[in-house]
Formats: structure tokens, sequence, C-alpha cells
């Protein structure tokens, strides 16, 4: 009676050691395991060509495992912070290009990854969404849009010889325009309701930060008729005069503010 309950016994832990082991065998294959560095990122950047962002992210981390402390790990970093920006994750993206350049402040590829950080928060600015609520870049918090400027202005300043400088300066004459047309958005918004002084306000700072751009005229206008709303006579026509002086050809006095369609913004 002994023997059987032991053979019983074993019979089931033969059995619990194979479904174990079975359990082991079970675990998925790392098919990368013999390939080269470069046969990985051969095959990350098809998967990033053919839109196959999170498996070329799984790719590209192998590959900065392997093949650390070489050119081709440094490329890999930019590819993730691409293949993440790609498959809408810009924190992710962001962050990656943050330790990038962190880690390799030296790198010939520094330019572009000031770059790519500034594309990925201009981009974030517009919103996916923009499109469908017709709501102007002005309209909104202008958080990522500094951001994108600041990213923009370094690059600009340290690699002026960049292939990447001149849609750069675009971009950040773009952005200047948006923060003006902000400003001046806030500055309609107190004028439609009645508060006039903070219009005058809102109105003065894209005047005095944001020389030269087209939202300043919409800017003077405004100042022109919260002074004529308060019957501040004296102000209001210094300020008309200075609409006139530099708009000589400027509708808004006679035709007063512009109905909105299509937004102002739509460059890219």
């Amino acid at each position: 009676m002994l023997r059987a309950k032991l053979s019983v016994v074993c019979a089931w832990s033969l059995a619990g050691t194979a479904l174990l082991l079975a359990g082991c065998s079970s675990t998925p294959e790392d098919k990368t395991a013999a390939w080269s560095p470069n046969k990985i990122y051969a095959e990350a950047k098809d998967e990033l060509s053919s839109g196959g962002y999170d498996k070329a992210v799984t790719l590209l981390e192998k590959l900065e495992g392997r093949a650390a402390g070489t050119p081709l790990a440094q490329q890999a970093q930019l590819d993730k912070a691409y293949a993440h920006y790609k498959a809408g994750e810009a924190a992710q993206a962001i962050a990656t290009l943050d330790r990038f350049m962190k880690l390799h402040p030296a790198s010939p590829a520094l330019d572009y990854a000031l770059y790519l950080k500034g594309v990925i928060n201009f981009n974030d600015d517009l919103g996916m969404f923009s499109s469908i609520t017709r709501q102007d870049l002005a309209e909104r918090d202008q958080k990522a849009a500094k951001e994108s400027f600041e990213s923009f202005k370094e690059l600009v300043a340290r690699f002026p010889a960049s292939r990447y400088a001149p849609d750069a300066n675009l971009r950040m004459t773009y952005i200047v325009n948006s923060l003006a047309q902000y400003e001046v958005h806030v500055a309609r918004y107190y004028f439609e309701r009645g508060a006039y002084v903070a219009a005058i306000n809102r109105a003065q700072i894209a005047v005095s930060d944001y020389q030269g751009v087209p939202a300043v005229e919409e800017a003077l206008f405004i100042i022109v008729k919260s002074y004529d709303a308060l019957g501040m006579n004296q102000l209001r026509d210094d300020a008309k005069r200075v609409l006139e002086k530099n708009y000589p050809q400027t509708e808004y006095l006679t035709r007063g503010f512009k109905v909105k369609s299509d937004p102002w913004w739509k460059v890219w």
C-alpha cells in the first residue's frame, strides 16, 4: 500500500514538473537574439516606414542596449523619439529627446533633436481636432507654442547653418504671430463682454511685445474701440492716429471686426 501511495505521489510530482517545463517552454522566444545590431536597425526602419511604430520602438530599445556606446545606439534613440511622435505619444517622444540631449550634448545630430522637439510641440499645439472644431491655434493655451519656439530658437542660435534652420525660422515667425493673436483673441473676448479696461491691457501686450506682426492692427483697433466705449476721447484719438499711421489702408475703422470663417493660421 505504501509503495502504491509513493507511486501516486511520484506520478503527480512528475506531472507537475512536466507542466512547469511546458510553461517555461511557452515563453515567447526572442527572435532578435541572434540578430546583429545592423539587422535590428534595418527591421526597425522597415517598421517605421510601414507605420508599425510600436514594433519599431521595441526593436529600437533592444538596439540601444546591444549597441550601447556607439553612434548606432544614438541613432536608435532619435528614431525611437520619432516613432513615439508618429504614434501620438508626444510626452514619450520629448522625454526620449531630452534624455538624448542630456547624454550626448556634443552629438552631431543635436540640431535634429532640437528640431524634432520643436516640431512635436508645434504640432501638439495645433491639435488633431482643430480642423474639425475650426478652432484657432490662438484660441488655446500657448504653453506648447512657447516651448516649441524655445527649441527652434536654440537650434537657430547654436546651429545657424543647420539644414533645419530655415524651416525653424519660418515656424518661429508663425509662433510669434500666434502668440500675438492669442493676446488679441483675449482682448476681443473682454471687449465683447464690456470689460474695456481688461481689453485695453491685453491688446497693449500684443502691441508692445509683438511689434510688426499682423495681429497688432486689430489690437490697436480694440484699444480705439475700448477707449471710445469708456468715453476717454483723447486716448481714443491718440490710439486711432497710431492705427492710421501704421496701417494707412486699415479697414477696421470702416468695417469693424472681421467675421470669422476659416482659421487665419492654416499654414501647415
